[in-house]
C-alpha cells in the first residue's frame, strides 16, 4: 500500500525534516515520484507542504492530495473537512495503481476523484486521554457524542445513548442529509465499500454488532454493499467509538480495494511469510550542510544567551495552564509542545554559544523548532523566524527589526491560513507588530517600544476568549464551548514578555 510512513508524537505532525527524510530514502531507492497523501489538518498541510517544497527544490518529483472525508459539519469551516479513516481507502487505491505501474499524474487523478466520493462520520461512547493529561472532553456516563475528531475533539452533537441500530440509523441520517454541506450523495442502487472503524476502545464483539446494523441499515435504503471492512484502521487512543466510512465505488474502483497486498494490518491473508526480521535500509543521504555560523562572544553572546534562558523558564513554568486551555479546543498539549521547544533550545544554549548575528540566530532557532517543537506550532514558529532573518541579514538597526517581525507575520498568514481574528497566535503578534512599527520613527527607543508592544499582544491574547476560531483545530469546536483564551496567543505573548524582561535585565 504505501512505501513509506512518517510518524509524530501523539496527535502532533511529525516534523518537516522527518518527513523530508522519507521522501529522500524512497527517490533514493529509484521511485519514479512520490506522492504525499496527508490528512485535512493544518499542522499536517504545513509539515507536508514545508517538506514537499524542500524536497521539490532538491530536485525530487513530489506531489500531495490532502484528503478531507469528515461528514460531521452542516456549514463547511474555513479549514475544510477534516481527513479522517476514509484516507486508508485512499492509502488503498493509490497502492494498488502505483504497483499496476500508473504514473504519477494518473494516481494523482484517480485518489483525487475518489477523496471528492467518499464520507466518515464518528460517534463516541467516552472521551480519550493524551498520556499524562485529563479526558480531552467530558461525557455522562448516559450520553454519547456525534462527529468527533480522531485527536479527542468534541463532537457536533451530543445525545443520549442509543441502541446500535438507532444510532447506526442516526450516523448514516446525518451523513448523507442534503442539508448538511459535507454530506454524501447516496441514493438507492448506489455501490459503496463500508468501513467499520474502531476508534480503539470497542470489543470485538461490540465492532460487529455495529457493522451488522450498517449493513442492514444501508440495504434497507436499496445500496449495494460492494465490500465491507471491520476492525481497527484508524484509531483515537481509547476512545470507545467507532466511525463509518463510505466510498462509492464502480468496478474499477472495486479491483483496486481487492488488489493484493503485503499490508499486515489489511483485512486480508498475508501473502508473504511471517518474519521477526525486519530489513534494514541505509540512513537517506542529508542535502547540503549549512554553511557555519559564527558564535557570539562577550556580552552580545551574553545578553542572547539571558533572553533565551528568560523565554524557556516561562515556556516551562506556563506548561500546565497551556495544556488546560488547550483542552478545550482538542488535544490539550499546547503545553507540551512549547516545553519541548523550551528544554531543546536550553540544551542548545548548553551546547554552545549562540550565533553572533541577529539573522544567523533566527536561522538557527528556526531549524531547532522545526526538528524539535512539533505540532503546527513548531512550523508556524519556524517560518516566522525564517522569513524575519532575511531582512536582518545585512542590518541590524531598530527599523529592519520592525520588518523582521512583519515578515514573519506574512509568512505564517501565507502558509498557514489564519488571519487576525481567527483566535489564534497571529491575533497576540499582529498586534505586537503593529506597535513595534514606531521602532521606524526617528529617534525610537527599544525598550519602551517592545514594552508597548508587549501590552498589546497580552491585551490581544486576553481578546481571542471572545472570538470565534477561524483556523486550526479549534475551529472545528463551537464557540459556545471556547471559553479560554487561545493557548498560542497566550504562549506568543508569553516568550515577548521574556524577550523583554530579558532584555531589561
Amino acid at each position: 500500500m504505501l512505501t513509506g510512513v512518517v510518524a509524530g508524537a501523539v496527535f502532533t505532525s511529525p516534523a518537516v525534516g522527518s518527513i523530508l527524510a522519507a521522501i529522500r530514502a524512497v527517490t533514493q531507492a529509484g521511485a519514479a515520484g512520490t506522492l504525499l497523501i496527508v490528512k485535512n489538518y493544518t499542522g499536517d498541510r504545513l509539515n507536508f507542504g514545508l517538506a514537499l517544497e524542500r524536497a521539490r527544490a532538491e530536485g525530487a518529483d513530489v506531489r500531495m492530495v490532502v484528503v478531507g472525508d469528515d461528514s460531521a459539519f452542516a456549514t463547511l469551516k474555513k479549514a475544510g473537512r477534516r481527513g479522517l479513516c476514509g484516507t486508508v481507502l485512499i492509502h488503498k487505491v493509490a497502492g494498488a495503481l502505483a504497483e499496476a505501474g500508473a504514473s504519477l499524474n494518473e494516481i494523482v487523478e484517480r485518489v483525487t476523484a475518489a477523496a471528492k466520493s467518499m464520507g466518515t462520520l464518528g460517534l463516541s461512547l467516552s472521551p480519550c486521554s493524551v498520556p499524562g493529561s485529563k479526558p480531552t472532553f467530558q461525557l455522562a456516563d448516559d450520553e454519547m457524542e456525534l462527529g468527533l475528531g480522531i485527536h479527542g475533539e468534541a463532537g457536533v452533537r451530543r445525545m443520549k445513548v442509543l441502541t446500535a441500530d438507532e444510532a447506526v440509523e442516526t450516523m448514516l441520517a446525518h451523513m448523507t442529509d442534503p442539508s448538511n454541506a459535507s454530506h454524501l450523495p447516496l441514493s438507492p442502487g448506489a455501490s459503496v465499500v463500508l468501513v467499520v472503524n474502531n476508534l480503539g476502545g470497542l470489543s470485538c464483539l461490540e465492532l460487529g454488532i455495529v457493522a451488522g446494523a450498517a449493513v442492514r441499515c444501508l440495504e434497507s435504503r436499496g445500496v449495494r454493499i460492494a465490500r465491507a471492512l471491520v476492525g481497527s484502521f484508524m484509531t483515537a487512543l481509547e476512545m470507545a467509538g467507532v466511525s463509518l466510512t463510505l466510498l462509492l465505488v464502480d468496478e474499477e474502483l472495486v479491483g483496486l480495494i481487492d488488489a493484493k497486498t503485503t499490508a499486515m494490518a489489511w483485512p486480508n491473508l498475508a501473502a508473504g511469510p511471517a518474519t521477526s526480521r525486519r530489513p534494514e535500509v541505509p540512513a537517506p543521504k542529508e542535502g547540503p550542510a549549512p554553511a557555519q555560523s559564527k558564535t557570539g562572544a562577550g556580552s552580545d553572546a551574553a545578553r542572547v544567551r539571558l533572553v533565551l534562558e528568560r523565554v524557556c523558564s516561562t515556556l516551562l513554568r506556563m506548561q500546565d495552564k497551556l495544556n488546560e486551555l488547550d483542552r478545550a479546543a482538542g488535544d490539550g498539549d499546547c503545553g507540551h509542545t512549547h516545553a519541548r521547544a523550551a528544554r531543546a533550545i536550553e540544551e542548545w544554549v548548553r551546547a554552545r554559544p549562540p550565533p553572533a548575528a541577529p539573522a544567523q540566530l533566527l536561522s538557527a532557532l528556526a531549524d531547532l523548532l522545526l526538528e524539535k517543537m512539533g505540532g503546527s506550532s513548531g512550523v508556524l514558529y519556524g517560518l516566522c523566524l525564517t522569513a524575519a532573518a532575511r531582512p536582518l541579514l545585512d542590518r541590524s538597526d531598530l527599523p529592519a527589526w520592525a520588518d523582521a517581525m512583519d515578515a514573519g507575520i506574512e509568512a505564517m498568514q501565507r502558509y498557514g491560513g489564519a488571519a487576525p481574528g481567527d483566535r489564534t497566535m497571529l491575533d497576540s503578534l499582529c498586534a505586537a507588530a503593529q506597535a513595534l512599527g514606531a521602532l521606524r520613527n526617528p529617534g525610537a527607543q527599544l525598550l519602551p517600544v517592545l514594552d508597548a508592544a508587549v501590552q498589546s499582544a497580552e491585551a490581544a491574547a486576553e481578546a481571542t476568549r471572545h472570538m470565534e476560531a477561524g483556523a486550526g483545530r479549534a475551529s472545528y469546536i463551537s464557540s459556545a464551548q471556547l471559553l479560554q483564551p487561545d493557548p498560542g496567543a497566550v504562549a506568543a505573548a508569553a516568550v515577548l514578555r521574556a524577550v523583554l524582561e530579558g532584555l531589561r535585565s
